[in-house]
Parts: structure tokens; C-alpha cells; sequence
């Protein structure tokens, strides 16, 4: 009976991702793929689409229902950002950072007074989020981050700036992660949820990006900004745990978002092989660029099965510090290895925007480096296999 209560769930699971990848595949054919290239150039944050992903249950896919959310697990999620990122990686990653990082963060340690504030709103896409770690002279070193939230009567007041932070002008609420304690004490660091508008808190420069040019991606900047005690999320001196609990999912997503980027390029060189003629044939038939192909689409398969492995773990409750390190690692070089790729067979065309190879080319290095670089991956990963 359980078992094939398992297979049932199991089939519905297949079937909602086949829904989606046809949900997402029809929306983005129509409200994304004609703007692909006005975005790219002008660096356009497209808040619209962000709202219409709300309304197709797309911005609060790890949300329970009662706070408005798809209630959906991360193989669903998977699937979203894949499809999506084939189409424009910019927008794969500003969802997996609302949904991810921000969104799931409040879902993760909020308290019931701050999920009902913030959640549904979150859900729906009425509000985009954004989190805030990175620091000008912290990147991989988080511990030692500059800036700081000191007690003021019954609240805190905030100073310092944080950089890259993706959705972080347009975002309505930020997830802030703050020095409250000593620097490298994994202790010493709280989060907070900063809304929009807050006196004292401003968005700064918006950064002029190589690649994913249509996710926003900001400065930050604190000067005596108080908030309340109540904005405080989990217990003083959790902030940094906490992160890294956020970021082990978050690695899931930037995994996924690095198998949409790589199929992408992958789908666009494999059409443009079969129809580009030379010396009286399809360039698809000469061996130099076949075995081209089937590199790129057995680095794709082997990312794509660690990392809905992670997300399965992820959704049996398991810690997936070491699997989703590996599938963000290897999913992410796949996809610099596979746009690289892309570029060679389209040859001199995929050097010119006519044409995508070049976009997704841009885009994908991105995914070697947010989120945890690769060389922060072989750390992890080296750190979690000596263990065993």
C-alpha cells in the first residue's frame, strides 16, 4: 500500500513539473522571449514579469498554502528556473533569489507575525525580495562583515553597505544579514527584514554587468537605520547559521539556473548545426562538432541528476550542504563549459548579438560566482568528504 501510495505521489510530481515546464515554456514564448534583447541592453529589471510569475504561483513555490503559497517541493522549483533560464537566465535568476534567498528565509526562521506580514505578499509577486550578505570587501568572507546593528532602546540602528545584491533597488523588502557580535565569531551576526523605504536605507549604484544585464544588481547602503526589535528575524547572533542553512537551498537554485543556461545554449547550437550547410552538408554531421554536442549534452544530463538528487534530499528534510555544493559546482562550470561551446559551433555568428549563443555565453559565468564561487564549492565539498 505504501508503496504504491509512493508511486502515486510520485506520478502527480511528474505531472505537476510537466505542467509547469509547459506553463512556463507558453508564458515566456509571449512576455519574455520578444524582450530578451531590449532588456539585455538597456539593463531593464522587468517588474511586471515578476508580478505575472506571482500570478501563476511562481514567487512563493517553497510558501505553504496558508500564507499563500504553492506549497510546492524543490523538484517543482527545479523545474521552474530550468525553464525559465533557458529562455533568459536575468530572469531565472532575480525568481530564484526572491524565492530562495529572501522569500525562503522568512519561510525558514520568521515568526508567525512576520510569515503573515510578509509571505503572502511575497507569494504572489506583489512583493519582490532581495537578501543581503555580499559586502565591498566580504565576499567569501562573510564572517568578517562590516556592517552593523547596534541595540538603540527597543530597537537597533543600522550602518554599513552590502554590494551585488540581486532585486536590491526595485526589492519591496530585504532580508539583511548584519555584525552584532564579533567579527569571524559564527555567532556574532543577526538577520533582519528591512522594508523598502525605510529612513536611512537607500538603494546605490546599480552595477553595469557583463552578463545576466536584466537582473538588478545593486549596492545597498545603511546610514542610522532604525528599525524595531520586531524586525528581527530568529535570535540575536543566529544570522550567520541561519545563512548558511539559506544558502545550501540557494545552491540548488543557482544549480538549476545553470542547467537552464547551459540547455539554452546547448538547444540553440544543436538547431543551428543541423541548419548551417558547409561543404555541401549540415556542420551537425561532421564528427569535430558532433562529439562537440554530445560533450555538452552529457555535461547537461550529469548536472541535471545532481541536482534534482539535492532537491529530493532537500525535500525529505535532509541536510544538503555536500550534495548541493556538488550539483551547484558542477551544474554551474557545465554551464560555462557548454555556452563556451555554443559560441565555437555558431562560430563567427556567435560572436554577434543577431544571435544567442553570445547572451547566454555572458550570462553564464555569473553562476560560477553567486552564491558561493567554485572554488567556495571544492571548499565545502572537500570540508564535508574529510569528515566522513
Amino acid at each position: 500500500m505504501e508503496t504504491r501510495d509512493s508511486e502515486s505521489t510520485h506520478a502527480q510530481r511528474e505531472e505537476t513539473c510537466k505542467l509547469i515546464q509547459e506553463t512556463v515554456r507558453d508564458f515566456a514564448a509571449t512576455q519574455i522571449r520578444p524582450n530578451i534583447r531590449i532588456w539585455d541592453e538597456q539593463q531593464f529589471f522587468p517588474r511586471e514579469i515578476f508580478n505575472q510569475l506571482g500570478d501563476l504561483g511562481l514567487m512563493g513555490m517553497l510558501v505553504p498554502e496558508e500564507y499563500g503559497g504553492s506549497a510546492l517541493g524543490y523538484k517543482e522549483y527545479v523545474t521552474a528556473i530550468i525553464a525559465l533560464s533557458k529562455v533568459d537566465p536575468s530572469v531565472g535568476l532575480s525568481m530564484a533569489a526572491h524565492n530562495s534567498l529572501c522569500t525562503n528565509h522568512i519561510c525558514m526562521f520568521g515568526n508567525e507575525s512576520q510569515k503573515q506580514t510578509y509571505l503572502p505578499k511575497l507569494a504572489t509577486g506583489e512583493f519582490v525580495g532581495a537578501w543581503g550578505l555580499t559586502e565591498p570587501n566580504t565576499g567569501s568572507d562573510a564572517g568578517n562583515m562590516r556592517t552593523t546593528a547596534v541595540r538603540s532602546g527597543d530597537g537597533w540602528i543600522i550602518n554599513g553597505s552590502k554590494n551585488f545584491i540581486t532585486n536590491g533597488k526595485t526589492g519591496d523588502v530585504t532580508v539583511l544579514i548584519t555584525r552584532t557580535g564579533e567579527p569571524g565569531d559564527k555567532h556574532g551576526a543577526t538577520a533582519f527584514i528591512i522594508e523598502k523605504g525605510t529612513k536611512g536605507f537607500t538603494a546605490g549604484r546599480k552595477e553595469d554587468k557583463l552578463g545576466m544585464r536584466a537582473s538588478e544588481t545593486v549596492e545597498l547602503i545603511f546610514e542610522d537605520c532604525h528599525i524595531p526589535d520586531s524586525q528581527r528575524l530568529g535570535e540575536i547572533g543566529d544570522g550567520f547559521i541561519q545563512s548558511l542553512k539559506v544558502l545550501d537551498g540557494g545552491r540548488i537554485s543557482i544549480a538549476a539556473l545553470s542547467i537552464g543556461t547551459a540547455l539554452g545554449a546547448y538547444e540553440a547550437a544543436l538547431a543551428y548545426s543541423k541548419e548551417r550547410k558547409q561543404f555541401g552538408k549540415s556542420i551537425s554531421d561532421f564528427q569535430a562538432i558532433a562529439f562537440k554536442l554530445a560533450d555538452m549534452y552529457t555535461d547537461i544530463q550529469a548536472s541535471t541528476l545532481l541536482t534534482f538528487h539535492a532537491g529530493d534530499l532537500k525535500d525529505a528534510g535532509q541536510k544538503v550542504t555536500l550534495p548541493s555544493a556538488v550539483a551547484k559546482y558542477h551544474a554551474s562550470e557545465t554551464a560555462v563549459r557548454v555556452a563556451n561551446e555554443a559560441v565555437q559551433i555558431f562560430g563567427g555568428y556567435g560572436y554577434v548579438k543577431d544571435y544567442p549563443a553570445e547572451k547566454f555565453y555572458r550570462d553564464s559565468k555569473l553562476c560560477t560566482i553567486g552564491e558561493g564561487t567554485s572554488e567556495i564549492q571544492k571548499m565545502v565539498i572537500s570540508k564535508e568528504i574529510l569528515k566522513e
